[in-house]
């Protein structure tokens, strides 16, 4: 069960990388075809908006990473728990202000995530185990 927590905290990890380049460095190129409910001609007055937004998925990406590397279990978990949290309520937020696609494509991995690395403390008593 750890493994598969793990494998998916890297795989919103990796998602949450895509965002921050997406926003930061293609918002209007891709932008446009991605979100076609957003007026066209926003894109480029947005840009600056859309970077920063970016550069906060860049920074929950890096704590489910660094996460990741941090050999204490107990640590380990309590930092994946943390970030993970973060990206939920993220997702909650995109849904209830954007679009409904957020809550799928953040929230209920990140949800996942949770309940897989909760299991795992459970089996093991503490969460400790490696």
């Amino acid at each position: 069960m750890r493994t598969a927590a793990r494998i998916l905290i890297a795989a919103i990890a990796l998602l949450h990388f895509y965002i921050a380049w997406f926003e930061m460095f293609a918002w209007q190129t891709r932008g446009p075809q991605v979100f076609t409910t957003f007026p066209a001609d926003l894109f480029a007055q947005t840009v600056q908006m859309a970077a920063n937004q970016g550069l906060y998925n860049a920074f929950l990406a890096a704590g489910l990473v660094w996460s990741l590397l941090i050999k204490e279990a107990r640590w380990q978990t309590n930092i994946a728990v943390c970030f993970l949290v973060f990206v939920a309520i993220a997702g909650v937020f995109g849904a209830a202000t954007v679009t409904i696609k957020t809550l799928f494509l953040q929230t209920v991995p990140a949800v996942i995530a949770l309940i897989l690395l909760y299991q795992n403390r459970k089996l093991t008593g503490s969460g400790t185990e490696q």
